[in-house]
């Protein structure tokens, strides 16, 4: 059975779309670089596949960029990734977290920046408070500001897998409100196992098995990180030499860690003489 695809689908009789996205590898390999509680876990999974449906309807090229921050117990949780559905992501938090705390609970006064950067265009950012329990009742408040348009969210994660489902009523003259209410709730019958377990195809059949439905070619999901020695050399130039040659003194070497992937670049005298000099530093990672 393939995982870690967007599914987008279409009904045939009514201006609507969905979407379905699985996800298990790249999933796995975003908590694979930090040792997460299961809170985070699963809040990741979900901020991860939400990050996925919500960059399948967007119609450009570019990155997006779905992030969470507020002044409780966890301060921050992000995913980054484009529209080639390329996805990384991070989160910080502080102490234990209660057990089967909401979304409020975990960030306590927060909010959520959606930051779309087109590669050609202008930047857009859109805010959002998390002052609902879930991140799903959230995003579904973004699409009610930014779009006007009704749309219907499902998040699942179990630290192992995650999923995610959305429907909204496409732009048109026509009232179909009639038509997304009947969807809406065929949609929310869904089942975190259905969405584990079973192939999109009979999860969609299960729930609309009296509609009509067309079903596009999916989408695979991937874990990308952007990070690079080079871009770490990009940042060293950035600092006067004087101040990294005091560093590279004291300490012998430069080390710069990635947040997403854990992945630590080296840097020598050598290596950095290399760097000012405006030439290319030898490959060094682990």
């Amino acid at each position: 059975m393939s995982k870690d695809n967007l599914h987008r689908y279409l009904f045939e009789n009514a201006d609507v779309r969905g979407e379905l996205v699985q996800l298990e590898k790249s999933y796995q390999e975003i908590l694979s670089a930090h040792t997460y509680p299961a809170q985070i876990q699963e809040l990741l999974g979900e901020l991860m596949a939400a990050t996925s449906l919500l960059t399948a309807t967007l119609k450009f090229s570019g990155d997006i960029s779905v992030q969470l921050q507020g002044d409780g117990p966890v301060s921050l949780a992000v995913i980054n990734g484009n529209n080639l559905q390329q996805l990384r992501g991070v989160a910080r938090w502080d102490g234990e977290l209660a057990q089967g705390a909401d979304l409020q609970q975990l960030f306590g006064k927060g909010h959520m920046v959606i930051t779309l950067t087109p590669t050609k265009g202008e930047r857009y950012q859109g805010v959002v408070a998390l002052d609902k329990d879930s991140l799903a009742a959230c995003l579904e408040e973004y699409f009610t500001q930014s779009e006007q348009l009704p749309t219907k969210i499902s998040l699942f994660a179990n630290g192992k897998q995650a999923a995610g489902m959305l429907l909204q009523i496409l732009p048109s003259e026509a009232d179909h409100n009639a038509e997304f209410e009947h969807l809406e709730q065929l949609t929310a019958t869904v089942k975190a196992e259905e969405l584990f377990d079973l192939e999109a195809e009979e999860v969609l059949h299960r729930l609309y098995h009296q509609e009509e439905v067309r079903l596009f070619d999916p989408i695979e999901v991937t874990f990308s990180c952007t990070c690079s020695r080079e871009r770490s050399a990009s940042a060293i130039r950035t600092v006067s030499k004087a101040e990294i040659d005091a560093i590279i003194a004291e300490q012998g070497k430069i080390e710069m860690g990635c947040e997403y992937c854990n992945t630590t670049y080296h840097f020598d005298s050598i290596d950095v003489e290399t760097i000012f000099n405006n030439t290319q530093a030898p490959e060094t990672k682990q």
